[in-house]
């Protein structure tokens, strides 16, 4: 069996210095892991992949010509 791999990705809202966690979890392949949170920070994260033996995929987003980020 391959390793669990967590999809994250940084969240809009987020600046930098806010104490707020700046990651939400897209989804999770091969575990039956369940996380009861919106939003989690990076250490978190870490914390998991690393107690599951696991990696974590930081997925981005293309800005459209529209956008104001």
């Amino acid at each position: 069996m391959s390793s669990p791999i967590l999809f994250v990705r940084e969240r809009n809202q987020i600046g930098q210095g806010d104490k707020k966690p700046r990651y939400a979890v897209v989804g999770i392949v091969g575990t039956d892991l369940k996380i009861n949170v919106n939003h989690i920070r990076k250490s978190e994260l870490e914390q998991i992949a690393d107690k599951i033996d696991g990696e974590i995929v930081y997925l981005t987003r293309e800005k459209e010509e529209n956008d104001q980020d």
